[in-house]
């Protein structure tokens, strides 16, 4: 007995299932879309709560003493701030800007708030992120007259970017 084979009905079949797989990598493709436009969304911005904040009058007494350094370990030639960038995957680049803190405020530093700022050649921000830097990591304090390492990772950037210089400041604090 010879076998028949319905041609209509393989092809049907075929057809049904590449529409099947093309809608399902539209949709995977729509996931991951989503996936990475909220993780590129930015974050609101860390506020350190009753932090001293410019214009108290503990604000004009204390921020002169907490200072941000250069790094030891930065490599190359920076003069304030260490900053470095490299490329990621995802198209973008990312530079961390690092500083030493020094407290010599005299009391101890239970919080910190740092503004860091890659700036263009008019001094205006290409980027920015405010982080609370202590309590951070393993850095729950910062004693009197000692020193911690700070770091702010700041993403999103393009080749095109007018990256001059970088900035990073104190935006609030809190004395114990």
């Amino acid at each position: 007995m010879a076998s028949e084979h319905n041609i209509p009905a393989e092809k049907s079949r075929t057809t049904l299932i590449v529409v099947v797989a093309a809608i399902a990598a539209i949709v995977i493709a729509a996931v991951f879309y989503l996936l990475m436009r909220k993780a590129s969304a930015p974050a609101p911005p860390a506020t350190l709560q009753g932090a001293v904040r410019p214009g108290s009058p503990d604000w004009d007494k204390y921020s002169k003493l907490i200072v941000l350094d250069d790094p030891a370990d930065c490599p190359g030639d920076s003069s304030r701030f260490c900053a470095v960038e490299a490329k990621r995957a995802l198209g973008d680049i990312q530079m961390t800007l690092r500083a030493t803190v020094r407290n010599l405020t005299g009391r101890t530093i239970t919080g910190l708030e740092v503004t860091a700022a890659v700036v263009d050649h008019q001094e205006k921000p290409v980027r920015q992120r405010t982080r609370i830097v202590i309590p951070s990591g393993g850095v729950a304090e910062l004693l009197p007259n000692k020193t911690t390492s700070i770091s702010v990772l700041i993403d999103g950037f393009t080749d095109t970017d007018d990256r001059a210089n970088v900035k990073m400041d104190v935006t609030g604090f809190i004395v114990k």
